[in-house]
């Protein structure tokens, strides 16, 4: 099956002084792919490395080293338009839904901002906004909210319609359900495998929970020291 996104021999160095340099080393030599309709995961202690990695394949960081591939082509290496287009693919939803999400802002707000910047006509903002939030199981009543006042499931479910508003093919989920309750984060878990299998996503699951990890994961890999062990 040919991987949607793969990372090979991708390394991260950072360096430190201006005369007597000191060097940090990330990550190593790290090879991996994301298929369509599967989930890697990826295990690891804090500081492992597991979050750089995923911001380095959602494009939001470049590696020192290595290549990251978007359908075989060099993700550093695309032309602007095709750039912009891979990073609406390629989406991450983060620990804390809560803070992703601006508490000044109410829920609808927040979803058709994403719905603006996608240049989707007003009209159209309802019906887009009432397809994502019936795919991830949540009421319109939310949406004269603000993140406060809602549950943590909620908010998750919330960050999770943004970012299938952009209908991407590639989701990197960092520690997606570590900050919830643990009936909760059943929930979550289920709604990720329903939403994968009913739109073939490929996911990169982050997480230092191997109970997580092996309830989600087809294909698990574990950081250790900025190297897969």
């Amino acid at each position: 099956m040919l991987a949607v996104l793969r990372a090979e021999k991708v390394g991260l160095v950072y360096e430190s002084g201006l005369i007597f340099k000191s060097r940090h080393t990330v990550l190593k030599g790290i090879t991996l792919e994301l298929q369509e309709g599967r989930t890697l995961g990826l295990l690891g202690a804090s500081g492992s490395g597991k979050s750089t990695l995923g911001r380095i394949l959602a494009g939001q960081q470049r590696p020192t080293s290595g290549r990251v591939l978007f359908d075989g082509e060099d993700i550093w290496l695309m032309p602007k338009g095709e750039r912009s287009a891979y990073k609406k693919q390629v989406q991450m939803v983060f620990q804390d839904p809560e803070g992703s999400l601006n508490p000044r802002k109410s829920i609808e707000r927040s979803i058709h901002e994403v719905l603006a910047l996608l240049k989707v006509p007003p009209g159209k903002w309802q019906s887009r906004t009432k397809e994502a939030f019936e795919m991830v199981g949540l009421s319109e009543d939310l949406l004269c909210r603000r993140p406060a006042q809602i549950s943590g499931g909620q908010c998750q479910r919330v960050a999770l319609a943004r970012v299938l508003l952009l209908r991407p093919r590639v989701v990197i989920l960092d520690e997606p359900t570590s900050a919830l309750d643990i009936s909760v984060q059943a929930q979550i878990l289920n709604l990720l495998k329903e939403l994968q299998s009913d739109l073939g996503l490929a996911y990169l699951l982050i997480s230092h929970q191997p109970e997580v990890i092996s309830f989600m994961a087809h294909e698990t890999l574990c950081l250790e020291g900025g190297e897969i062990v």
